[in-house]
């Protein structure tokens, strides 16, 4: 479908919105001094990063009328999922204000002055805050919702399906009627933006596909500017075309699919009716829509880092000018007698003086509590520069401070750092005084620029009461994957919140059955099967969480993990930080891995992970009972975490707790499973066994070893447990099936630098780890691959033998 600037006259557009003609030439002034001010913003911002004052500068200029015509249908409880072109829009929709947009241009580390990221994030970086100030969600229903933005192209994309999905449920899920701080009856559209060149990306297509087979209410805008930074078109989307392309996701009479709506970027009154019938068809029937904005321009290029000059013809340049947006709609003004030349140049003036107003408040307010600072600071000096011997220097950082042109933090800290290394052998007051102002300001600065890792809300994880599992007298053996499926049966019964889904989680109950036979009993709303996309299952997860429901998200083995995990790295563990606890996401990611066979099903790839997921919790037990009582303990909480559960221990037999639904395993807490006095060895999951027999084999030989299974590698031993251990023993060794310097590297550091337990030791500590490459298939291939029992007795064998050579002789 083709919307055209020709269909559409002024008398259209009063009759379709039952508008007189003065306000409708108000409505219309409006928008036109708004798009005029979001223009003149990018321009004063390219101007600050020129001068130094910012670092970097990326806008949304050219897009103005498209977003402002998407604004005009953006509803309280609808959620957008857009990049970092999308300032217009939050201008238009009242998310975000043009005093906030240059807060964020120049880093205000201040939630008040920049509601967004508070600073964290880079320019044009949005997102509404889904949280109130203790961290306990706000009524999304009565406000504009914008999901926190990254930089990865095509990331928003998959999110986006699961903020729509959750419409889906909350409309057609009787049992979450009482949600109504979240939805209305499931009437919120989910908007997405993208630009046309990230359309290349395979998240794009992934997430599309997801949302035609949900069918879910979400509203996608490509804008279409002809070029990806500076790669024209040709090099990006089959026939130059991201809709022509996507054809056979038009839906017709034989099935399902998307409404595709095309819209020239330029044209004011067709963009309106455009999002109008996109909304209207998004809203009432749960209908995807894609709204592809062509012949958009971009005036400044793609960013302050280059210039389009380099590769737009002199030809193309021309006609970027001619089919600028913001000056269409003024000859469309014009030539619809709605307002005269005087008035609009009246208009462009205030505008620029307006937007210019706002900028220099903001520097001022920016810079204002860093002057305060270096005022306190030279009195500091001062008094140093009048005691210490050392006073010419102090003097020299001293008037270096004052004299500096837009000083930051960086440069008074460091000033102050570098005074105290000059007056170290000095003990005067001043000294003191300003080590005591350094310590203050550090501590503000922890608060800008190191919190909320995690939510750290009443509800955290951490803050959870442990229970204990209880057993009857004659307690029932069942498989392992019985205790999970009984701990999830459990669960959602009790809360209708919790959603499942997966590759094989719905009908099947997933391949080792964790889930069997529950989708028949709490139906396909809350437990479902998904395609063969784990960034999209991922994405589902994050967008439904942000909603208010509690996902878990299935990735089948974790070997499959790296589909999903940027959005894992990107999206969901920066999310609390980014936004300054602004928004969350308490969703969990099952998976299972370790042991099993071959190269691509038995991944251990954990240092990996605990590199990539800070802002996670990283459980890894060491059976399904472990498993439960950590699902226990999550589900009840509000923070994100990925489970691994071991793929060689579904069928291993354990006894089935009688609260299996209630009992909780402590995060950070590791449990000493056999005590001993001659050394520690630490490990988790799969290998615990292999440690555990291991253990049995060493005490034939008269070695006492201590187990210890970690049971979480983050939070890891938030109480020193392991260095008590080591104060026994003296000797350490750390196991895993990762690869070399991977997990047990990251618990060696841990443990001997943060726990300082190299005090204790009477050896040097030892990592037993797989080999550097991927498991060999078959029972042969794991045993030469990974640690085995016999790995782990010669390995301490030769620790203890180092000790007593006489006792423990040379073994070949």
């Amino acid at each position: 479908m083709m919307i055209s600037d020709k269909e559409h006259m002024v008398t259209s557009l009063l009759e379709n919105n039952e508008l007189s003609f003065e306000e409708f030439k108000q409505e219309v002034l409006t928008d036109y001094r708004l798009a005029q001010e979001s223009r003149q913003a990018s321009l004063l911002g390219r101007k600050e990063v020129l001068t130094g004052k910012a670092k970097f500068g990326i806008f949304g200029d050219g897009k103005e009328l498209a977003q402002i015509a998407m604004a005009k249908v953006f509803k309280e409880g609808d959620f957008r999922s857009g990049y970092y072109r999308d300032q217009t829009f939050h201008f238009a929709a009242g998310m975000y204000n043009i005093s906030e947009f240059f807060a964020q241009l120049y880093a205000h580390a201040d939630v008040n002055a920049e509601s967004s990221t508070a600073g964290r994030g880079m320019t044009c970086h949005f997102g509404t805050r889904s949280l109130d100030d203790n961290g306990n969600w706000n009524n999304l229903t009565e406000m504009k919702n914008s999901s926190a933005d990254i930089s990865c192209t095509a990331g928003q994309m998959i999110r986006l399906v699961g903020l729509a999905q959750a419409s889906k449920l909350y409309r057609e899920n009787k049992e979450l009627a009482y949600m109504t701080h979240f939805s209305k009856n499931g009437n919120e559209i989910a908007f997405g933006t993208i630009g046309d060149a990230s359309t290349s990306e395979g998240h794009f297509f992934e997430a599309l596909n997801a949302a035609g087979v949900l069918q879910v209410p979400m509203l996608m805008s490509v804008w279409d500017d002809g070029y990806g930074i500076s790669v024209s078109q040709k090099y990006q989307t089959t026939k130059q075309n991201i809709s022509e392309l996507l054809k056979g996701f038009q839906r017709d009479e034989n099935g399902e699919g998307f409404e595709i709506i095309r819209v020239k970027g330029w044209d004011y009154a067709g963009l309106v009716e455009a999002y109008e019938k996109a909304a209207s068809i998004c809203r009432t029937h749960h209908i995807p829509v894609l709204v592809h904005v062509q012949e958009v321009t971009q005036p400044q290029g793609h960013s302050t880092s280059g210039s389009h000059e380099r590769y737009k013809s002199k030809e193309r340049l021309e006609w970027e000018a001619n089919h600028d947006c913001i000056k269409k709609m003024r000859e469309w003004i014009v030539e619809s007698s709605i307002a005269t030349v005087e008035e609009l140049d009246q208009i462009d003036e205030e505008a620029k003086r307006y937007v210019r107003e706002i900028q220099k408040k903001a520097w001022a307010d920016f810079n204002a509590p860093i002057k305060t600072e270096i005022t306190e600071l030279v009195t500091i000096f001062d008094e140093i520069e009048g005691q210490s011997q050392f006073a010419a220097d102090v003097k020299y950082h001293k008037n270096a401070l004052r004299s500096a042109i837009d000083p930051t933090r960086k440069d008074v800290i460091a000033a102050t750092r570098r005074v105290l290394l000059i007056t170290r052998n000095e003990k005067i007051a001043g000294r003191e005084k300003l080590i005591k102002w350094l310590n203050e300001a550090n501590e503000s600065n922890r608060d800008r620029y190191n919190t909320y890792l995690f939510s750290n809300t009443i509800d955290s994880p951490l803050n959870m009461v442990e229970i204990k599992p209880e057993f009857p007298e004659t307690p029932k053996t069942v498989d392992g994957r019985e205790v999970l499926q009984a701990c999830f049966e459990a669960n959602f019964s009790r809360d209708p919140r919790l959603v499942a889904f997966g590759e094989d989680v719905g009908k099947i109950g997933d391949v080792n059955q964790g889930f069997a036979g529950l989708q028949e009993k709490f139906g396909e709303l809350r437990i479902f099967d998904t395609g063969i996309r784990e960034a999209t299952i991922v994405g589902q997860g994050i967008g439904l969480a942000m909603r208010g429901l509690r996902p878990i998200a299935e990735i089948q083995y974790l070997d499959y993990i790296y589909y999903g995990l940027q959005p894992l790295a990107d999206d969901l563990s920066s999310l609390t930080y980014r936004t300054k606890r602004g928004q969350k996401a308490p969703l969990i990611i099952r998976t299972r891995g370790h042991r099993l066979e071959g190269i691509w099903h038995a991944g251990s790839p954990i240092g990996v992970l605990i590199n990539a997921l800070r802002g996670m919790h990283l459980c890894v037990p060491r059976n399904m009972t472990q498993a439960a009582g950590m699902y226990n303990m999550l589900l009840r909480s509000d923070e994100p975490a990925l489970v691994i559960e071991c793929l060689n221990g579904y069928r291993l037999k354990e006894k089935l707790p009688s609260n299996v639904g209630e009992f909780t395993v402590p995060l950070g807490k590791p449990e000493v499973l056999r005590e001993g006095s001659d050394i520690t060895l630490v490990t988790y999951g799969s290998c615990v066994r292999i440690a555990d027999e291991a253990a049995h084999q060493l005490a034939e030989l008269g070695i006492s070893v201590e187990l210890i299974d970690v049971q979480t590698l983050l939070p890891f031993d938030l109480n020193h447990s392991i260095l008590e251990s080591i104060k026994k023993t003296s000797r350490v060794l750390f196991l895993d099936e990762d690869m070399p310097g991977g997990a047990t590297a990251y618990m060696l550091q841990k443990v001997m630098e943060e726990q300082k337990g190299f005090r204790y030791l009477d050896s040097e500590p030892r990592t037993l780890t797989a080999k550097e490459h991927r498991p060999a298939y078959g029972s042969d291939g794991d045993y030469f691959s990974k640690p085995n029992i016999e790995d782990v007795v010669e390995t301490v064998y030769e620790m203890m033998r180092e000790a007593n050579p006489h006792r423990f002789p040379k073994l070949y």
